[in-house]
């Protein structure tokens, strides 16, 4: 289904207008699901003709963090939170997950090898209070959210991915049917 997904929206992409922007912000903690769920997904996106970001594919040494990363977050159309064991460990995780909340992109949340329930911010001595309280809602929105559950060591891998991909594309497709609606709706406001 993923394909015919892909196919029957090959101008999503024109969207933007702006070919170094991208479609889907990979937000994933780098220690648990680079190498397995958020490599995938960035690949197999990709084939399909999507822009995805993915830190260690789309920035290279000496690009700055949140130079690179919150435009990205700021321009893509769907975010993918793949949580993890260690998700709520990182700083950089938390901030990519409250942006995409704050900037109100539609976010599909994975969780891979965690439950919702168990997805808690560490007490950090490091982060201020006023940080934790928004890491804190942001987790707790995406909680709260339908998302896709995974098990790396028992599941499908090709099943989740033709799921998460389907769900991302879906996705993909509403946020345009919606900024469609938005552009339209305002440019006949214009017009009278």
């Amino acid at each position: 289904q993923s394909k015919s997904l892909a196919s029957s929206n090959k101008n999503l992409r024109l969207v933007t207008g702006n070919p170094s922007s991208y479609d889907i912000f990979i937000n994933h903690r780098g220690i648990d699901t680079k190498r397995t769920i958020a490599g995938l997904l960035f690949s197999h996106l990709s084939v399909l003709g999507y822009h995805p970001f993915l830190d260690s594919k789309s920035m290279k040494p000496g690009d700055k963090l949140f130079e690179s990363i919150d435009p990205a977050i700021k321009n893509c159309s769907v975010g993918v939170a793949v949580f993890s064991p260690n998700y709520c460990d990182s700083y950089f995780c938390l901030h990519e997950l409250t942006l995409m909340i704050d900037c109100k992109k539609k976010v599909v949340p994975i969780f891979c090898d965690v439950k919702p329930s168990e997805l808690q911010i560490k007490k950090n001595c490091n982060w201020s209070i006023k940080d934790v309280e928004r890491f804190q809602l942001a987790i707790e929105e995406c909680k709260y959210t339908v998302g896709i559950a995974f098990d790396p060591s028992n599941g499908d891998w090709a099943e989740f991915l033709t799921k998460a991909t389907d769900a991302i594309v879906k996705s993909l497709i509403e946020a345009e049917e919606d900024e469609n609606k938005y552009y339209d709706g305002n440019s006949s406001q214009d017009r009278y």
